[in-house]
């Protein structure tokens, strides 16, 4: 047995991963002298996501955040609009859109997926809604069918929140690639990582040519390196939404192999799945299972204890082990800024209960 004194090595909760040839890149990178945005390894990683994606125009971001602050400019929201989302999310989904001048509209999840809830969604829907953003949560898609249909005929746009869900699909469709708009996150704690970093997949041709004029600074300089124009000029409102080709570099040694990275993590989400499986039979726990139609991506493996006291306990006997587990979203639409300036559609009946289990 180990000595009370003896430090213990701490398992993190969660450890990005250097998987390929992402350093070569980035000395590469830094060598040429072209490490401002839009140089080479930002094109090399903007045509893995298309091509991966079927995406017809991704733009790499400096951020998850960044691809849905540029989301909500080309919506043109504004104050009076409301946008659609659960409550169960991570606050940047709320600011970008708040920024704009929008009321947030919280919905309940699904406990199964810990998603917004397709069937309470027209409940939500008033004349004043701009957008609905599903959050696939861990990896698994939100039942994207049903809300697009929903959404076509009210002539409401749908931005997809996949900031967990690259290289994951809905029945075959991959996520952020199925709605106008969908928002990726490359930040530390994702399965693909640049340290920071994001990318904005475009569905609707109409918004790639406003999108390139928002993310350089309201200007049209990616026409003008194109040589589609003499000249770049301001055009628009805007700000500077791309990355250093430096951290594109990085990236891109990241997306070589982001199949392999993820068939490891799907392999480990298994053991889990395995291992923790009679807790489960026994009534102590209940464990994620993802709808056969959601391929999901191993981002995340949650388990939920009875309640809130108990989770508190697990999580201290991890933590006295070395293992250190965290809860997740502590619900928007309670949290100060939610109750300033959203509000929540129907009966909470879920979200807070299960985020507290979680």
């Amino acid at each position: 047995m180990d000595s009370p004194n003896q430090p213990i090595e701490l398992i993190k909760f969660s450890r990005s991963v250097l998987a390929g040839r992402e350093l070569e890149y980035v000395r590469e990178s830094a060598v040429s002298g072209d490490t401002a945005g839009d140089h080479s390894f930002t094109k090399r990683c903007t045509e893995w996501l298309e091509n991966a994606t079927g995406t017809p125009k991704a733009l790499l971001t400096t951020s998850g955040t960044h691809a849905l602050e540029l989301a909500a400019l080309l919506l043109e929201i504004k104050p009076g609009d409301e946008v659609v989302m659960p409550s169960f999310t991570f606050s940047s989904s709320a600011n970008a859109f708040v920024l704009r001048g929008a009321t947030i509209v919280f919905v309940d999840v699904r406990p199964d997926t810990m998603n917004l809830d397709e069937a309470l969604l027209e409940a939500a829907l008033t004349a004043r809604t701009k957008a609905v953003v599903p959050v696939h949560y861990a990896g698994v898609g939100c039942e994207m069918d049903a809300i697009l249909a929903l959404c076509r005929a009210r002539r409401v746009a749908v931005v997809e929140d996949a900031a967990q869900g690259l290289l994951a699909d809905y029945r075959g469709r991959a996520l952020g690639a199925i709605g106008d708009l969908g928002c990726l996150s490359f930040h530390e704690t994702k399965n693909i990582s640049c340290g920071e970093g994001g990318a904005l997949l475009i569905q609707n041709g109409a918004l790639a040519e406003p999108a390139e004029i928002y993310r350089e600074k309201g200007t049209n300089r990616a026409q003008f390196f194109r040589g589609q124009v003499d000249k770049y000029r301001w055009l628009d409102v805007g700000s500077s939404y791309l990355p250093s080709d430096l951290a594109a570099a990085y990236l891109f040694g990241q997306l070589e192999v982001a199949e392999a990275i993820t068939a490891a993590r799907l392999q480990i989400w298994e053991v889990y799945a395995r291992e923790l499986a009679p807790l489960e039979r026994a009534g102590r726990i209940e464990l994620p299972h993802p709808p056969p139609h959601c391929r999901h991506n191993a981002h995340i493996f949650y388990l939920k204890a009875r309640d809130l006291a108990e989770r508190t306990r697990l999580i201290g006997f991890l933590r006295e082990r070395g293992v250190q587990a965290a809860f997740h979203y502590v619900p928007l639409h309670d949290a100060p800024a939610g109750l300033k300036y959203g509000r929540f559609s129907g009966e909470n009946v879920w979200t807070t209960r299960e985020s507290e289990r979680l």
